[in-house]
């Protein structure tokens, strides 16, 4: 049984603890409604995007190509996989969630005999992918430089892969976010970005004439598509990163507060026997007298 002493440090060990952890709780939350104001700001836009992408595919008439980053490669033999996480763990199941969705996929394509190339944002994603997939790895992308996520940071990486796709360093390209719920509920998603997938629009189409036509008004936008899905899924997981971690260190406070409950409870049991003890030992030293 541990001495009172160690008890008393332990105590004080896990208080310390608990002083991190609530400070990182409540640095989450302040956190927590920037990266979700920016994220539900996201959407509308991106989603306007995708019908207007959706729009001018059912109305081309095809006076032109079709756009390649549409049509695709002609081919669905290399895949790029696209893992984004955060750079910093402390968050739960977060990353670990994104990355067993994007090994899942990997190991799929794999077992079909399709090649597969991954890029990797954020660190903890690439250390968790690194033992089974690092001869797969082409590229990395580091956030640790950036406080807040800007649509140039999803320029550079849309950029990048879209010339990859112009060298033909691959056929399908996929990004793996967790796109945010709630403080307590994200979801990993797969989302292919390459060639752009036009959604079905059930809903009432209108009949628009476009200058330029729609070829030309698709090359512009498609690259543009493309870089906003990317910047959407870095604000989902922005979003979803401060969620899991203020859920996190709330369930760590707690713990901890449980656990000093308990550890005092142990303490004021071992000093209450040892005051018994050294009473028992003084009354029978005085009736030996």
């Amino acid at each position: 049984m541990p001495s009172l002493k160690d008890l008393k440090i332990r105590i004080e060990s896990v208080k310390s603890t608990r002083k991190i952890t609530k400070a990182m709780q409540m640095v989450a939350a302040a956190k927590l409604r920037r990266a979700q104001e920016a994220a539900e700001r996201a959407r509308p836009y991106s989603e306007k995007m995708d019908k207007v992408v959706t729009n001018l595919a059912s109305s081309f008439q095809g006076g032109g190509s079709v756009p390649k980053v549409m049509s695709g490669s002609g081919s669905d033999q290399v895949h790029l996989l696209i893992v984004a996480t955060a750079e910093r763990g402390l968050c739960g199941g977060f990353n670990s969630s994104i990355v067993r969705l994007a090994r899942q996929h990997a190991r799929s394509l794999i077992g079909q005999n399709k090649q597969v190339k991954i890029l990797t944002i954020g660190k903890k994603g690439r250390e968790q992918l690194k033992r089974e997939f690092e001869s797969y790895f082409v590229d990395h992308v580091d956030l640790t430089q950036y406080k807040t996520i800007r649509y140039g940071i999803a320029q550079e990486i849309g950029e990048k892969v879209l010339d990859l796709f112009e060298n033909d360093e691959f056929d399908v390209a996929t990004v793996f976010f967790s796109r945010f719920q709630s403080v307590i509920t994200q979801n990993p998603t797969a989302q292919q970005i390459i060639p752009v997938e036009v959604k079905e629009d059930n809903g009432k189409k209108g009949f628009y004439d476009f200058e330029p036509d729609e070829t030309e008004l698709l090359v512009d936008l498609l690259p543009q598509a493309i870089i906003n899905h990317i910047f959407t899924a870095l604000l989902e997981n922005a979003a979803s990163e401060q969620g899991a971690r203020m859920s996190a260190m709330d369930n760590a406070t707690r713990n901890a507060g449980e656990m000093i409950d308990k550890l005092t409870i142990v303490y004021n049991r071992s000093r209450q026997a040892a005051i018994t003890k050294e009473l028992i030992e003084i009354i029978s030293g005085a009736e030996a007298l």
